[in-house]
């Protein structure tokens, strides 16, 4: 299925190709929370961003290699570059216009992430 996806303000617009009924991963860390994103890690061959790469900026924390990309107009992250599947994308199922009907979401526990990371290398090509 193809799901078109943007940022608040619609800078940024962007297309996914996953499942009908995607896993999906609600984790408890502290920008997820904060953020209130829910994941959807595709590889990259499976995300287009159609337009805004020029209208973003780029939030890097603690190990500095996940990169958050969000929009400088509206400030909504509505993907990123994932520590624990750097070779993928992940989409913030909450950007979409319309999201999957049968999402699978799991519970992920990424404040305690060092211990959990394990869980997400299956998503991931080189896995």
């Amino acid at each position: 299925m193809k799901y078109e996806g943007s940022c608040h303000c619609g800078l940024v617009n962007f297309e996914v190709v996953a499942e009908e009924d995607p896993e999906i991963e609600y984790c408890n860390c502290s920008i997820c929370s904060k953020s209130g994103y829910l994941h959807l890690i595709v590889s990259r061959d499976n995300f287009s961003l159609n337009s805004g790469k020029a209208g973003m900026e780029i939030y890097k924390f603690n190990s500095g290699v996940a990169k958050h990309y969000f929009c400088k107009v509206c400030g909504i992250k509505p993907f990123y570059i994932p520590r624990s599947n750097p070779d993928c994308i992940d989409v913030n199922v909450n950007c979409l216009d319309t999201p999957p009907k049968n999402m699978r979401v799991i519970e992920f526990d990424g404040r305690n992430w060092e211990q959990n990371a394990h869980k997400l290398a299956h998503k991931s090509r080189s896995a």
